[in-house]
């Protein structure tokens, strides 16, 4: 039996985490060209990009839980209208401070979003799809790694760094104006004490969850933080050889998230996240072989990459999915939040910890420690758990 084609709202979802995803990383790209016109070091415009990271996983939870009672359709058009705002503050910035408090409100924004889009994904899935739905958005952020920040990276070098933010601008508000016109009634829901919308912070099986992505994070992103350092050890420096491994990963990746939302949907998702995280951890320790038997091959380089991108970025849908399942429809929105924030604090973790890795011990042993912790993060997470389902076809009827 086929599967029933996309509806369009999902595909607008996918273009609202392009947006907020790069605007995460696109100020990586034109740190030197920031530094210059505001009058401060790189080192300064850096924290550009710390701030966001930080306040990101800061604001999810909070912000979320904030939102849990609204629509979500309204906290999407809302929150996407802000997150425009925010960053046309940020491209006609006079000043350093200026640009960082810019930063920090698309951050909050962009937080809340993600939050409503992945919980707007889930309860929109009709039966047994909503792995592939949740697959489909987390496209959006993958998709970021190798189109939305070396375009906006390329815009700021062609037209001045600020022609990024006006890129990001216009892209919130066109997903703004297609979730207006398309996206499904997802209700918020019913007033709830503190102490109820709080639960998400107290239930064992989602905050296991969440550290079981956050170390996942951890490990994952330690690789791909340090993916230059480890490209030119295996198969020599090379900014063109850099160049297509990043590629692959985004390419191998994007896949990977697809695959990883029917897999979700075909077997369970805690099922899938298990098989993920051995998958992973398997593809980490594999890196790490070739790193220390000291290969000299692109090839072999290429496939050790593409196998670790797909799992790599398998990870999302699965844990999306095992995470609505145990919080429950009611607290589905403040338990993402959470992950996300797990997720974020992970990608801190990761810069800081593989800094040091290749410090002491050095790159080889980078995908070694991360394989640790990867393995770490399969046995944390559950094998099986009393499953609260998320009610899929919310309002999505209407629209397929």
């Amino acid at each position: 039996m086929r599967s029933a084609p996309l509806p369009g709202w999902l595909y607008i979802l996918f273009l609202t985490l392009l947006a907020t995803a790069t605007d995460e990383f696109v100020i990586a790209g034109v740190l030197p060209a920031v530094a210059v016109d505001l009058e401060v070091s790189v080192s300064a415009a850096g924290q550009l990009v710390t701030s966001f990271a930080v306040v990101y996983a800061v604001g999810a939870p909070t912000l979320s839980m904030a939102c849990e009672r609204l629509p979500k359709r309204t906290v999407l058009i809302v929150g996407l209208g802000l997150f425009a705002v925010a960053n046309v503050a940020a491209a006609v910035a006079p000043g350093y401070w200026f640009l960082m408090a810019a930063r920090v409100a698309a951050a909050l924004c962009a937080a809340v979003v993600t939050a409503a889009a992945f919980a707007t994904a889930a309860a929109g899935a009709p039966e047994g799809a909503q792995g592939r739905y949740l697959g489909l958005v987390t496209a959006g952020m993958t998709t970021a790694l190798f189109s939305g920040v070396p375009l906006g990276a390329w815009l700021g070098g062609a037209f001045g760094w600020r022609a990024t933010f006006w890129l990001i601008a216009a892209i919130g508000v066109i997903a703004a104006v297609g979730l207006l016109l398309t996206a499904p009634d997802v209700p918020g829901t019913a007033p709830a004490p503190l102490r109820a919308r709080l639960a998400p912070l107290r239930d064992g099986a989602v905050l296991r969850l969440v550290a079981t992505t956050f170390l996942a994070a951890s490990g994952g992103l330690m690789f791909y933080t340090y993916l230059g350092p480890y490209t030119a050890e295996v198969a020599g420096p090379s900014y063109g050889l850099l160049s297509a491994v990043l590629l692959l990963v985004g390419v191998a990746g994007l896949a990977g998230a697809l695959l990883a939302g029917r897999a979700s949907d075909a077997g369970g998702p805690r099922r899938a996240l298990r098989r993920t995280l051995a998958g992973h951890a398997l593809a980490l320790l594999l890196a790490a072989a070739v790193a220390f038997a000291g290969t000299d091959s692109r090839y072999v380089l290429a496939l050790v990459v593409g196998c670790w991108a797909v799992v790599a970025w398998a990870l999302n849908p699965p844990v999306q999915g095992a995470i609505l399942a145990a919080a429950g429809p009611d607290a589905g929105m403040t338990a993402l939040a959470l992950n996300i924030c797990g997720l974020y604090l992970g990608t801190a973790v990761a810069a800081a910890a593989g800094g040091a890795v290749i410090g002491t011990l050095g790159v080889a042993y980078v995908p070694l420690t991360a394989a640790a912790l990867l393995l770490l993060s399969f046995l944390l997470a559950p094998r099986t758990a009393a499953a609260r389902p998320v009610p899929g076809g919310v309002a999505a009827g209407r629209q397929q």
